[in-house]
């Protein structure tokens, strides 16, 4: 480059050379701020995709030992068509509908509520598309015979079931392993140290247990079958590991999708995450979900962590995940008025309410987290403490919207989601 400047001065005439001069330095200015620029740009690229100031660097990792290989998915699928009904894939689930016309239903494809036939009358009557945890497995692994026969039960069209994997369950569980032909071992399943964490007879699942994996393939393959496609892991801090470098749920995930996929169905997977605020964890779920935390008036707080229990830095953290903090790191957040079965939780105050202020309280929420595109689900099934008090279900310890029971929200809720 320099060579040709010097060629061009020597040959211009002495009027013109500045001139010649000038011009050249211009076009040298012009390039090297074009080269400087691109080389800017793609420096910016890697570093943004790296989510770091500093350049990309790749961290290797020792590869985790093996826990449990499946079988290849032709064998699998192939041997369960031998074992139970395959339902036709239903059409693609849609997050957007998930999120405005999504619905708790928590046990309707148990039986949970006393009233099965009733339940299914109400799912049949109602603008729900999605039915959250319809399939649970809280201590009780799913009889899938029975959820068969209520799924029979409900007619309405274009209806998305999910499925709750819970973070509980109870060892000394009788279910048959078909696979192998042999009882699960709900022992081999449990987390170390968490013995008797929810009670007598109970602990914590760790998928670094093949035995749990081999359970987790069994139950959610045959909802597949069913028709479940979203599926739902009960506070994954629980069953995964604490160090998430030494994840296992990568290889969940992967075998429960190329089951999907072999099927030709299309499945949500998600999880309860409470405060964890690592990206790369949160995004391989297609959603995080959780509790609201309503106060007696059915109003929501705007910090991070519920003040019931967090006052100061260094308390425990109950996570409001519509909050930034969790919410821009994740793909999708769905939330819904917490229960856990005991006084106090959101659905214990929720009613407590007269029906004027439920009504008021859920188009209330519905319309904020819409706002800000989260999913609000509406209470149509959900468990209560028996001395609760306020209106309940079919008996006193489940909450239902049925018109047949005292709280009758179910009209109230159609209205709400569809948008009248």
């Amino acid at each position: 480059m320099r060579a040709i400047i010097q060629d061009i001065l020597r040959k211009a005439r002495p009027k013109t050379a500045l001139r010649w001069y000038l011009q050249a330095a211009v076009f040298v200015t012009l390039l090297a701020g074009t080269f400087g620029f691109f080389w800017y740009g793609w420096l910016s690229e890697k570093m943004l995709l790296s989510g770091s100031a500093e350049p990309a660097v790749e961290v290797k990792r020792e590869p985790l030992p093996v826990v449990y290989t499946p079988p290849p998915v032709e064998v699998r699928a192939h041997e369960n068509e031998s074992r139970w009904p395959i339902l036709p894939p239903p059409p693609d689930p849609k997050m957007e509908l998930i999120k405005t016309r999504g619905c708790v239903a928590d046990g309707l494809l148990n039986g949970y509520g006393g009233d099965e036939k009733s339940s299914a009358a109400m799912i049949n009557r109602s603008q729900c598309y999605y039915l959250h945890r319809a399939l649970e497995t809280w201590l009780e692994p799913p009889d899938f015979d029975r959820a068969y026969e209520i799924h029979k039960e409900i007619t309405k069209p274009n209806t998305v079931y999910g499925m709750f994997i819970a973070e509980a369950i109870d060892t000394k569980a009788e279910y048959e392993n078909p696979i192998e032909e042999r009882e699960f071992d709900f022992k081999k399943m449990c987390r170390k140290g968490s013995k008797n964490f929810w009670g007598e007879h109970t602990c914590k699942p760790s998928l670094e247990s093949a035995e749990y994996r081999k359970y987790l393939e069994y139950i959610t393959e045959r909802a597949m079958d069913l028709g479940v496609q979203v599926f739902l892991f009960g506070q994954v801090f629980y069953q995964d590991a604490s160090d998430l470098d030494q994840t296992r749920m990568p290889e969940v995930i992967t075998a429960m999708r190329e089951y999907a996929e072999f099927r030709g169905m299309k499945i949500f997977i998600g999880a309860q995450t409470n405060d964890i605020q690592d990206e790369w964890y949160l995004r391989q779920f297609d959603f995080i979900e959780g509790g609201i935390g309503i106060n007696a008036d059915g109003w929501v707080e705007e910090g991070s962590c519920f003040s019931r229990w967090w006052k100061q830095p260094g308390d425990w953290c109950w996570a409001l995940l519509w909050h930034p903090e969790y919410a821009s790191k994740a793909n999708n957040v769905l939330v819904h008025l917490d229960w856990s079965g005991k006084i106090g939780d959101d659905m214990s105050r929720f009613v407590r309410m007269d029906k004027a202020a439920r009504e008021e309280t859920l188009g209330r929420l519905h319309r904020y987290f819409g706002e800000k595109n989260i999913g609000f689900l509406m209470p149509v099934m959900a468990r209560l403490h028996r001395d609760n008090g306020g209106c309940y279900g079919g008996d006193k310890h489940f909450y239902s919207a049925s018109r047949k029971y005292s709280c009758q929200d179910e009209d109230a809720i159609n209205k709400i989601l569809s948008g009248k």
